[in-house]
Formats: structure tokens, sequence, C-alpha cells
């Protein structure tokens, strides 16, 4: 099953560092351009995406190569979505998956996509993952159950072709999509994952990621 509902059999007994802490007004997650991928772990599924940091347009940012695998990076860190529930990110896609059905399993592949992660506390199997993703068909805006698993929800983001090879930025308010995918008032998250795959289709493709923070405003 490729996705990160799994992370929910372990992020129950993991001590998150954040567990206390008040939440700041803006929250790195995913500091590419500073400190690299520390707390960053990997995750396969069939093969390795290539992931490396390099320099882009000036800033250092993580390249995802594919070619007919799938492996995701995640870190676990809880974030309160009652103090920060806006999720900020910026990725650039070089190309997109000819003839992919992405509501079938033989199509559930993503040139770019970020997953949040609810992992249901001591009740593992109520995890439920949100995934953002640059889809391939379908359009900006639409949501739709994953293909392998009634937990996870995708959302386009972005969609087709237009936009590639050209930096997107974007800013979602987690807790309200969580509420409206979900029919749940989740009020935080214990990990954040990103994946590049290209298994079910075979085919390839490169993307960057730049920074990921959660703030408490969508400035």
């Amino acid at each position: 099953m490729k996705n990160f509902i799994g992370m929910g059999l372990f992020l129950f007994s993991v001590s998150m560092a954040a567990g206390s802490a008040a939440a700041p007004l803006r929250l790195p997650v995913a500091a590419f351009s500073d400190t690299g991928l520390a707390g960053w772990e990997t995750r396969e599924f069939k093969g390795r995406t290539r992931y490396r940091l390099v320099s882009l347009e000036g800033r250092r940012v993580l390249r995802a190569d594919v070619r007919g695998t799938a492996s995701g990076l995640f870190r676990k860190i809880e974030i309160d979505l009652e103090r920060t529930p806006w999720l900020h990110w910026s990725w650039r896609v070089d190309n997109i998956y000819q003839g992919v059905d992405e509501q079938q399993k033989s199509g559930d592949d993503y040139p770019a996509r970020i997953y949040v992660v609810d992992s249901g506390g001591l009740l593992f199997w109520n995890t439920r993952a949100l995934n953002y993703v640059w889809s391939s068909t379908m359009p900006a805006g639409r949501a739709w159950p994953s293909a392998f698993t009634s937990n996870a929800m995708l959302l386009a983001v972005e969609s087709g072709s237009g936009h590639t090879g050209q930096w997107r930025h974007y800013r979602r308010n987690v807790r309200e999509d969580f509420k409206r995918l979900f029919g749940a008032d989740v009020n935080r998250i214990e990990a954040v994952a990103l994946m590049t795959d290209a298994d079910n289709a075979g085919q390839a493709a490169t993307a960057y990621y730049g920074d990921i923070y959660f703030s408490a405003t969508a400035d």
C-alpha cells in the first residue's frame, strides 16, 4: 500500500519533541535551504526515488528523480493545528505523466505530493492522510479517495502541464481541509511526508521541493 498510513503503527509510541511546547507563529518542517534533510527519514514502497539537495536558481532545494520506482521522505513532527493550521510550500515539476487514471491503482502516481498525517493516537487504525498533489489529469481543486485505502484523501492543488518548469507556491489550511474531506475536526498531525513516485505508471519524472513550514495565518 503506497501511502503513509502505516506510520500510525509506530507514531503513537514515539515521544514528539514538540509535544508540550507552545507552537510558534511559524514552524519550520523542512528547511532544505538551510539545514538540508535533518530530521527526515526514507520510506520505500517499490525501489527508491532519488532525492538529493541541489542548487537551483540561486537557492538550495530538494531534487527528486524517479523512473518506475516509489519511495518517500517523512518527518515525525507534531503540529498543533489550532495554533498553526496553515501549511506553506513550493515545488516545481518538470513533467507530468501521460495516459494515467489517478483514481485507479494502476495510475496512483504523482510527480509531486505532500502528505500530512493524523496518526489516530493509540487507535492506529484511525490514521488518516491528506495528500496535496500535482495531478497529471485531475483538475485543480478536485478531491478523491486513494485507490488503496479509504483513510487517505487526495487533493489536486495543481494540474496538467501548463505550469511545468515553473516554481509554484501554495498555502492550505490543513485543519479546514481535514474537516471538508474527512468530516473530522483534527487538531493536530504527527508527521509530514513528501513523495515523487512512478511505480504504477512506470514512467519518469523530475521535481523540486522548496522549504515547508506551518504558520498561524495565511500570510
